[in-house]
């Protein structure tokens, strides 16, 4: 909205002519995010709480510390995603299909983590939507979304893989370029969604995730600063940094309320939001496989689940105490603070050596 309003504007005053830039609209969109999320949230959660009445049911079978959060309210997520929508409508360039693709993918999860949401906390249990029935929602929606990037962009580039290190090596997957992000967008809402299992311990990160993919898109959007780095020039993507910026702040206000002790979880509105959002950034950029290294903790905490669950199945033993690998370490002792704060630290040092890959070709 204010793009428009300042090309109309320029003419007269040439102060609107700072609205032009990427950058500018991407702090802005930080900024605005984040007043929204600290504005409205108290008012927010004290809606939720009042209506969730017990709030997000705890699992029997966890961790003992977490019987204490009973009666924490969940679907903070909604204030995420209000504060992202408004914020990415105001400060974006609306006519960019690159911000609809994303903004599509972070809806649409976020709405199927709404119903999950809405389920457990109606029917008492830790139980939601049918697992077969979300995936394949989700698939379709990042089918979708991936369809729309590959018809958008210049063939065969827009249906190729790139690769971390080489400047030059390509994969063209053709039609087969959909299923592959697809798996990686729903990949990373469901990483990211089951990483949030402790205060603050999935909000840090996704923000990381999402500076890091700020930087990547509007490197990637940028024909000069491409160049310069010897990565792929994808025209158009710059404007998905102004939605990691509103990423970014709808993560700083959430925070305020979700340290420890949480007055509110973001549950699957928002994990399986935030989750496919940097998932469809990462396949809009061309750095599929960059995400799974600046995502490293997800992968990681994605991968302890499927361990745990093909080794229960095949051996009947488990190889952690319990899954996500986070609740691992709650059982062998760790305090709260310590894995979140560890795991926060692991989260840098993956995308620094993720942002990396950017010069080292």
């Amino acid at each position: 909205m204010l793009y428009y309003l300042s090309q109309e504007l320029s003419a007269q005053f040439s102060v609107f002519n700072v609205f032009r830039y990427i950058t500018f609209r991407t702090g802005g969109a930080l900024m605005t995010t984040a007043f929204i999320v600290f504005l409205f949230g108290p008012a927010i959660i004290a809606s939720l709480k009042t209506r969730q009445g017990k709030g997000q049911p705890i699992r029997d079978d966890g961790p003992e510390t977490h019987f204490a959060k009973a009666g924490t309210p969940t679907m903070g997520g909604l204030i995420i995603l209000g504060g992202v929508l408004i914020s990415s409508l105001l400060w974006g360039n609306l006519s960019n299909v690159y911000v609809w693709v994303v903004l599509m993918v972070t809806v649409g999860f976020g709405a199927i983590g709404f119903y999950d949401d809405y389920l457990k906390v109606s029917g008492a249990s830790h139980r939601g939507f049918s697992g077969r029935a979300r995936l394949l929602l989700e698939f379709l929606i990042a089918g979708f979304a991936c369809y729309a990037v590959m018809r958008n962009g210049a063939a065969p580039f827009s249906s190729s893989l790139t690769f971390p290190f080489f400047k030059d090596l390509l994969v063209n997957l053709g039609i087969f370029f959909v299923p592959f992000g697809a798996i990686v967008i729903v990949g990373a809402g469901n990483a990211v969604n089951l990483t949030d299992g402790l205060d603050g311990l999935a909000i840090v990160p996704v923000m990381i995730a999402a500076a890091s993919f700020g930087m990547i898109a509007y490197l990637s959007g940028n024909a000069i600063f491409s160049g310069y780095l010897q990565i792929h020039f994808v025209p158009g993507t710059g404007e998905v940094a102004v939605l990691c910026g509103a990423i970014i702040g709808a993560g700083l206000g959430f925070l305020w309320f979700n340290a420890p002790p949480a007055a509110i979880f973001m549950g699957d509105t928002g994990s399986l939001a935030l989750g496919g959002m940097i998932g469809a950034t990462a396949v809009a950029t061309k750095h599929e496989i960059v995400l799974a290294i600046i995502g490293g903790l997800f992968v990681m905490e994605a991968l302890s689940v499927i361990i745990q669950v093909a080794s229960f199945k095949l051996t009947g033993k488990r190889v952690f105490r319990m899954a996500p690998i986070h609740h691992h370490y709650e059982k062998k002792g760790w305090t709260e603070s310590q894995i979140v704060i560890r795991f926060w630290i692991i989260s840098v040092v993956l995308a620094l050596i993720g942002l990396a890959t950017l010069k080292l070709r």
